[in-house]
Order: C-alpha cells, then sequence, then structure tokens
C-alpha cells in the first residue's frame, strides 16, 4: 500500500446533526409527546449517520492501481497527476470543468489530485478526486507509475 486516506464527514457535521435532532426532539416532543419526541429525534440521527458512513470514501494506491471508493483504474492508464491548492481546486471543479470528468469531490475537503488519464477507449480525460494530502496522493501515484514503467 502505497497511500491510503479515508474521507469522512467532520466532526462539526456530527454535531449539527445532534442539535437539528435535538430541535427535532423539542418540537416534536412538545406536540405530540415525549415518547414521540424522542424516537424521531433517534430516527433522525440515525438517517444522518447512515447518510454520513454512506457519503465516506477511501481512497487508496497499490503497485497495481488506484482505488476510489468503488471505482479504480490502473496505472498504466494514468498519463500524469497534480496536487491542486484549494484555489486550482476551486477553478478545475468550476469553470474550467470538463463535463466528461469523472469527479469525486466532498465539500469539506478542499484540495484534490487531478489524474490525467491516457486511454483511447475512455472518455474521460481526467479524474478530480478530493483529498487532504494532495502531495503524498500525487507522488505515491508518481511512485507507482515509475515501478510499474520499470517492473
Amino acid at each position: 500500500m502505497l497511500f491510503r486516506e479515508r474521507l469522512a464527514v467532520p466532526i462539526i457535521w456530527w454535531v449539527l446533526a445532534g442539535l437539528f435532532a435535538l430541535s427535532v426532539l423539542l418540537a416534536v416532543g412538545a406536540y405530540l409527546g415525549p415518547v414521540w419526541g424522542i424516537g424521531t429525534a433517534l430516527a433522525t440521527m440515525l438517517v444522518a449517520a447512515a447518510i454520513f458512513v454512506s457519503a465516506a470514501i477511501v481512497i487508496s494506491v497499490d503497485a497495481r492501481e488506484i482505488r476510489i471508493g468503488r471505482a479504480s483504474i490502473e496505472h498504466g492508464y494514468i498519463s500524469s497527476c497534480r496536487a491542486l491548492t484549494a484555489e486550482q481546486t476551486r477553478q478545475r471543479a468550476g469553470v474550467e470543468a470538463d463535463a466528461r470528468a469523472h469527479l469525486v469531490l466532498r465539500p469539506y475537503v478542499k484540495t484534490a489530485v487531478e489524474i490525467t488519464l491516457d486511454d483511447p477507449d475512455d472518455p474521460v480525460p481526467y479524474w478530480l478526486v478530493s483529498t487532504r494530502r494532495p502531495q503524498q496522493l500525487a507522488a505515491a501515484l508518481q511512485d507507482a507509475a515509475s515501478s510499474t514503467l520499470t517492473g
């Protein structure tokens, strides 16, 4: 394993979900009674937890491929990669975006890596992947590519 990162929602999102569940508890509990309030507050937290857990992705790079969530691509199909700053990520995901690109972006992660593909059978020109450690991910991809070429 050359690189591994798990992108999960930040703690503040859990706090906000808890505060929302508390407000649901107070509103529903005041109207229908405490049992209904507690039940709907628990249901609210369960729904929020399910959304947060399903939104988390794992990025991993090994000697053969990069895997981002359920998507993967072998290193032989990657022509280049570059680490992007927060401003570059904002531009590349916005006005400079290609509609054919594969975007794996999370709003709570400001930096990304652009992975340019070299596959004539694939219409996707590049992947734009959120990461908190763009330099390390780009370095891992370059190391894997160089070991694939020499190996």
